[in-house]
């Protein structure tokens, strides 16, 4: 765990369990898990303002370390460059050909414009799952199947916070819950929020 001891651990368990924040992240996570079975068909979009790439490396992770391939994201982006890798030049197009079986995750800290809600009821009527990480936006909340909010004004846990405890939920088998796994992803997150130290 490097710097980060079980005892931090455990703290950081008691205050986010305390607060609710496992359980959301932990149902929201296994929503994301049952729906993304579709290797290719997990399509990660942020905002024109942010591109999620932090949670597209850490599900790429999660994908890889429990050999879940359908949580490796397809990251599509507003303005890829032209000279970009393949793989990192998937653009808006790809939302208009969301199918049925395929689960488009929308991670947006500010509101979603009208191009991307418009995109997003596209795709869901053509039988995508959407699922959404938002903070307070009611009309992308609304075309979601599933939703988890972080509040702007909310102390305990950031955006990027949050992105850190669904990504890690969606790697959880329900078995593991408690053992190793969660204890070492739990590390990373308080290095993450808090640094490698706790005063």
């Amino acid at each position: 765990m490097g710097c980060v001891d079980a005892e931090q651990v455990t703290m950081l368990r008691e205050v986010l369990a305390a607060s609710g924040w496992l359980d959301r992240t932990r149902e929201f996570g296994r929503a994301l898990r049952v729906t993304s079975r579709t290797p290719g068909g997990l399509l990660l979009v942020g905002t024109p303002a942010e591109d999620p790439w932090h949670l597209a490396a850490h599900l790429d992770d999660e994908s890889r370390l429990g050999e879940l391939p359908g949580l490796s994201p397809t990251l599509v982006r507003w303005s890829p460059p032209p000279g970009a890798p393949a793989h990192l030049r998937v653009g808006l197009e790809r939302l208009e050909a969301a199918r049925r079986g395929e689960t488009l995750f929308v991670v947006a800290g500010e509101n979603a414009p009208v191009p991307l809600l418009e995109r997003v009821d596209d795709a869901r009527r053509t039988g995508a799952t959407v699922l959404a990480l938002e903070s307070g936006d009611r009309e992308l909340r609304g075309l979601a199947h599933e939703a988890l909010t972080v509040p702007a004004d909310e102390t305990l846990v950031s955006f990027e916070g949050a992105q850190h405890l669904v990504s890690a939920a969606a790697g959880e088998e329900p078995a593991a819950r408690q053992g190793r796994g969660l204890r070492r992803r739990l590390a990373r997150l308080l290095e993450t929020v808090s640094g490698p130290t706790l005063d």
